[in-house]
């Protein structure tokens, strides 16, 4: 524990279906996203579960496995080669990295913090939990995009 900020260098590990790709996360990272989009559909097979690790998501062991797909002009999509798991979304406006929530065994204090583009969520599901839903375009505007 850092006696000046207070926060524990703990980390939480996540990893792939295979186990080739290893990543970590600040070990108090607990914000849990659901994204709507067509591309999160398309890319998790239904809405993406991540988990907001900021700027400080740090890749383990695999790095080398690691695919990158530039899905739009302001992020990026991360997979394994190998086993074809999604890794990560990275904004690049911002740096912020969100890891698919499934890479990780256990997320201490895990909370479902918001849903965003709720505008193009299909009509056959619905989700509980969050207080916060955000359209495309409000998430545009939180990241500095658009």
């Amino acid at each position: 524990m850092d006696i000046e900020t207070g926060r524990s260098d703990a980390r939480l590990q996540g990893r792939c279906l295979c186990g080739a790709v290893v990543l970590s996360v600040p070990g108090d990272a607990h914000e849990v996203h659901a994204c709507h989009c067509g591309a999160c559909r398309r890319w998790h097979g239904g809405p993406a579960m991540v988990l907001h690790a900021g700027t400080d998501m740090r890749i383990e062991s695999g790095a080398m496995r690691i695919g990158r797909f530039t899905s739009s002009d302001w992020a990026e999509r991360a997979f394994c080669r190998e086993c074809g798991s999604a890794l990560f979304f990275h904004s690049t406006g911002d740096g912020q990295h969100f890891v698919a929530a499934g890479l990780f065994d256990a997320i201490p204090g895990a909370r479902f913090e918001s849903e965003i583009f709720v505008d193009a969520k299909p009509d056959w599901y619905a989700l509980a939990g969050p207080d916060e839903h955000l359209t495309g375009e409000a998430f545009f505007a939180r990241i500095g995009a658009g």
